[in-house]
């Protein structure tokens, strides 16, 4: 059996935690991620018929019974993970009861995973829906995005206006715009409920004076949502109250989607 350390799912998620964390998206044990594994992948470098302990997970998740996540920690730092992944990740599997997360590998200091892991897989369910392809939820607390959510009015169609206005290649990224929610209590199944019920719809959901949910079929994708996303709000606080000499007008917008023939939110455009 291959060395778990030699993994390319768990070198990734190494790679993208320490990069977050350097960015500043997720301070002390802020954000999570949960990505959906390959059951052959893992089996060589696990034994899957080894289960090292079980976690109830407070949520049921019929759906994903069987489905396989390398998931961050709770109370676990980014910036620690690419040093000690084996205490700040684990690696679990949906059992049979829906209810229950078999540990397969990882947090081997006791830890368990992320408080929001109801949150991930009800989005994981919802995106799964619309797209089989979409494995990987991340969450995290990107500065300008979160800024953004408190002086920009917090409806859907208005925040993706701004944020595709903020320069060419955000309509191209998240053509299908982003989802709003207003504040609530985290680490919740409420919010859970609320952000699945959003990601049927959009990739990107913006929790309001907190942070976004990003989705997508590996962590690049996923990471690169996000990215954009804080890129754009990064261009709209450093201008926000400063005289608009160009623009990107909505025909603008309409020439991209046609360039790209991106399948776009077109009521999302004044024309």
């Amino acid at each position: 059996m291959k060395n778990i350390f030699d993994a390319p799912f768990l070198k990734e998620m190494c790679a993208v935690t320490a990069n977050m964390y350097r960015l500043g998206w997720d301070e002390r044990n802020g954000g999570n991620i949960s990505y959906m594994l390959d059951e052959n992948e893992v089996g060589e470098y696990l034994d899957l018929a080894d289960v090292i302990r079980e976690i109830p997970t407070g949520f049921e998740a019929k759906e994903l019974i069987g489905k396989i996540f390398i998931v961050t920690g709770t109370g676990k730092y980014f910036k620690n993970i690419e040093n000690d992944p084996e205490n700040n990740l684990g690696i679990i599997r949906i059992a049979r009861d829906g209810v229950t997360a078999e540990l397969l590998w990882g947090w081997a200091d006791g830890g368990q995973f992320t408080s929001e892991l109801p949150a991930h897989l009800m989005s994981h369910t919802s995106r799964l829906s619309v797209n089989p392809e979409n494995r990987v939820i991340m969450h995290c607390h990107p500065d300008y995005t979160l800024a953004m959510t408190q002086v920009h009015e917090m409806d859907e169609r208005k925040l993706t206006r701004t944020l595709w206005k903020q320069m060419t290649e955000s309509i191209v990224v998240f053509p299908d715009g982003v989802g709003v929610l207003p504040w609530m209590v985290c680490g919740t199944n409420e919010i859970g409920e609320a952000t699945a019920e959003k990601m049927k719809r959009y990739r990107l959901v913006v929790w309001t004076l907190h942070g976004i949910y990003g989705a997508g079929k590996d962590l690049d994708e996923t990471f690169g949502l996000i990215e954009t996303v804080e890129k754009a709000a990064i261009q709209y606080m450093l201008t926000a109250n400063l005289p608009k000499v160009n623009i990107i007008t909505d025909e603008n917008l309409a020439a991209l989607a046609k360039r790209f023939e991106l399948d776009y939110r077109k009521d999302f455009l004044n024309l």
